[in-house]
């Protein structure tokens, strides 16, 4: 692993801790048995949407991944303020990233092009799949491929595109989030575009956090769903937080603090109240994508292994 990839000190045995009610074997065999099966589903339809008109494929595909959650037993929460951009004007969706169950939470109010590792292109199927869903993808080994991976995330945004990214680069386990990476908000500054700030939280019956999602360390993806499957009561909460405008910011690092800033609820990092109006940016073009994640070039520094 390079050096230069994104860390995080969060590990299963110390952060992956549900403190509520727990789900019986079967049906916690039932439920990872249904949601496997509308993943594979919708993976293999997602060429099928292509043709559809922008409006009715964001809407199957809101749909389709809030079944997915909700039949991992994840009931969906969506709370947030802020005005849509102009139509067919692109922005950059951005959050913080704690579990693969990101993906169809973030999906679920914003579809949209997602930033991807280029491992995933190489997979049999699903690298096909995630292709032609309209996938970005970076090689996190070669930090030559980064120019690159930033003009291809503006040209989409100039086409009036949605992008979605996760600036932390990898996951945490949502008690404490990572820097925002700055190459991202680049491509933002590049093609002119919003930013639309996206706070992700799981919570338990009694609204205190979960770390049961949570995707980290030595985390195996088998032990991560049985883990979802067996808590019972998580809500899935995303909270849609005020547009950054273009031009607000000129240069990277201060769009990325703004950003960053706003998704933790202070500059300080320490979560801050949701808003109560529910926002969308419908208006904006995208594709549905099956999978994940961002690089782009943090300081490196010494924790154990998380997933990007």
């Amino acid at each position: 692993m390079s050096v230069w990839l994104p860390t995080a000190p969060c590990t299963p045995g110390d952060c992956a801790v549900h403190r509520g009610p727990a789900t019986g074997p079967v049906t916690a065999v039932g439920r990872l048995l249904a949601g496997c099966l509308l993943v594979l589903a919708g993976a293999l339809l997602t060429p099928l949407l292509a043709p559809l008109p922008g409006g009715a494929r964001d809407r199957l595909t809101r749909h389709w991944c809030r079944t997915v959650l909700r039949l991992f037993g994840l009931r969906v929460h969506v709370r947030g303020a802020g005005a849509a951009p102009a139509r067919g004007t692109g922005v950059l969706v951005v959050a913080n990233h704690i579990s693969w169950l990101d993906i169809p939470l973030l999906a679920a109010v914003f579809p949209a092009r997602m930033l991807a590792k280029s491992e995933i292109g190489r997979w049999p199927v699903l690298g096909a799949l995630a292709a032609r869903g309209g996938t970005l993808f970076v090689e996190r080994e070669r930090l030559r491929a980064l120019p690159g991976t930033v003009g291809a995330l503006a040209a989409a945004l100039t086409a009036g595109s949605r992008v979605a990214v996760f600036p932390e680069g990898c996951t945490w386990c949502g008690q404490d989030q990572g820097p925002f990476t700055r190459a991202v908000f680049q491509a933002a500054l590049d093609a002119g575009a919003a930013v639309r700030p996206v706070r992700i939280t799981y919570r338990t019956e009694r609204g205190t956090p979960s770390g049961a999602p949570a995707y980290i360390g030595d985390d195996s993806l088998p032990v991560s769903l049985w883990r979802v499957v067996t808590a019972g009561g998580l809500t899935a909460e995303i909270t849609v937080l005020p547009l950054i405008p273009a031009g607000r910011h000129t240069d990277r690092r201060s769009l990325a603090e703004a950003a960053r800033s706003a998704v933790t609820g202070s500059a300080a990092g320490r979560p801050g109240p949701a808003h109560t109006a529910v926002a969308s940016d419908r208006a904006n073009r995208s594709a549905p994508s099956v999978h994940q994640c961002l690089n782009s070039i943090p300081a490196p520094r010494s924790s154990s292994r998380t997933r990007s």
